[in-house]
């Protein structure tokens, strides 16, 4: 199953620890006076310009995950009564780890916390309606609960009015029976014709066999894979036909359930959280129009792939760009027919068509070349949204406990060209 990996950090202090793939490590970091400072992405999307248009009021955009901190200070107020199908204890409103929390945050921060200097999510204007499923992060996983439990959670979205449906989730196909792949489709079918856009994580095994993954690979969902600041693929955004778009998703700053109540993060799941909001604030702006013409626009506005090509299995049809999409959105085109066309991926599919080189390339900026496993990357073999990282603060009574990891260099692949200025997201 997919969660991600995150990192909880302790903002201020001089030196952080991160656990990585079992190796305890520690890098110096230097933070900025306030977390919003840290939030490079709402800087390159241009997100203070995009809120003077609108913050995505009058939309709800449900959060379909492993529970969230409903009292975290940056969303106090900002989730709708939700609904737990998970079958474990606590409801909706108690969590094993932050995915849900963190998903919440990316979409609909408010930066109230921290004293004001909080987190901000890309459209904070929108409501959440958070629906809890069993992802393994309480009780072991089983592939027919956790399909199913989607499959119920997007049916109660549509019908609670949710016009974005995020599933920062998924779990590998081959586990997923015929049956239980059937019965998700009929309800993403459902909802696609009921009028909502379900917008999903691709998964972060690129380097791992490439995994094709549910629900992000089939029809009616709009993959997303993730690049880092520069638009580059990151190297473990899964590749191939199901990726729609991309959007950031190295070096995330966001609320979390950790002791500091911040995460640093990375992987798919965060580019698909960025990617619902996108859709919330062109949806709030042309609240007439439909999922077919949302997506149109988000797909026509986003910055294309390096080679002139229409798109590719690294970067679909490009890095999203909602600034563009809200000042310049074209002609949405037709209201009843999709943009994207309908093959997907099957859990067969070669994955070293699609996979990033294994050579050394360019490591993630601001991180040594160290990698640290995608918070999608959880259990043993499915990937997607990873497990979180715990983070070890390694200062103490003045003691700083440092332990050296072994630095991977990982595989980038140019996919998304920055434009003039240098910026691939804000146009």
């Amino acid at each position: 199953m997919t969660r991600r990996a995150g990192v909880c950090v302790r903002w201020r202090a001089s030196v952080v620890g991160f656990v990585v793939a079992g190796v305890f490590a520690s890098s110096p970091v230097m933070a900025a006076d306030t977390i919003r400072e840290d939030q490079w992405h709402l800087d390159a999307m241009r997100a203070s310009e995009m809120w003077k248009i609108t913050k995505g009021q009058g939309v709800t955009v449900a959060v379909i995950d492993s529970g969230f901190k409903l009292d975290h200070p940056d969303l106090a107020g900002q989730f709708l009564p939700g609904r737990d199908f998970s079958d474990s204890p606590g409801g909706v409103g108690s969590y094993a780890e932050g995915h849900g929390t963190q998903m919440a945050s990316l979409i609909a921060g408010t930066g109230k916390g921290d004293g004001g200097n909080g987190a901000y999510g890309l459209a904070p204007g929108v409501k959440i309606l958070p629906l809890k499923i069993a992802n393994g992060s309480e009780k072991p996983m089983v592939a027919t609960e956790f399909l199913g439990q989607i499959g119920q959670a997007v049916d109660y979205a549509v019908e609670q009015g949710a016009r974005v449906i995020n599933v920062s989730q998924g779990i590998a196909a081959f586990r997923a029976s015929d049956s239980d792949v059937a019965k998700l489709n009929a309800s993403l079918t459902r909802a696609r014709a009921k009028g909502s856009l379900v917008v999903s994580s691709v998964g972060n095994s690129a380097q791992s066999g490439n995994q094709v993954e549910y629900p992000g690979a089939l029809p009616n969902v709009v993959g997303v894979g993730a690049a880092d600041r520069n638009g580059v693929v990151a190297a473990e955004s899964q590749r191939g036909p199901q990726v729609t778009l991309v959007a950031p998703g190295v070096d995330m700053i966001e609320s979390c359930t950790g002791s500091t109540g911040y995460c640093k993060s990375h992987g798919t799941s965060d580019s698909a959280a960025l990617v619902s909001a996108s859709a919330a604030l062109v949806w709030a702006a042309h609240p007439d129009w439909t999922a077919n013409q949302v997506l149109r626009v988000l797909i026509n506005t986003a910055g294309k792939p390096t080679d002139g090509s229409v798109r590719t299995d690294d970067a679909g049809y490009g890095a999203v760009r909602p600034r563009v999409a809200l000042t310049d959105p074209g002609d949405p085109g037709p209201a009843d027919v999709s943009p994207v066309p309908a093959a997907v991926p099957t859990s067969t599919a070669s994955a070293s068509a699609s996979a990033p080189p294994s050579a050394s390339a360019a490591p993630v900026p601001g991180e040594a070349g160290a990698s640290v496993p995608g918070r999608e990357s959880v259990g043993e073999e499915d990937s997607g949204a990873g497990s979180v990282v715990p983070v070890v603060v390694g200062v103490a009574a003045g003691v700083v406990v440092l332990v050296v990891a072994v630095i991977v260099v990982v595989a980038r692949r140019r996919a998304v060209p920055p434009p003039p200025g240098g910026n691939p997201y804000g146009g």
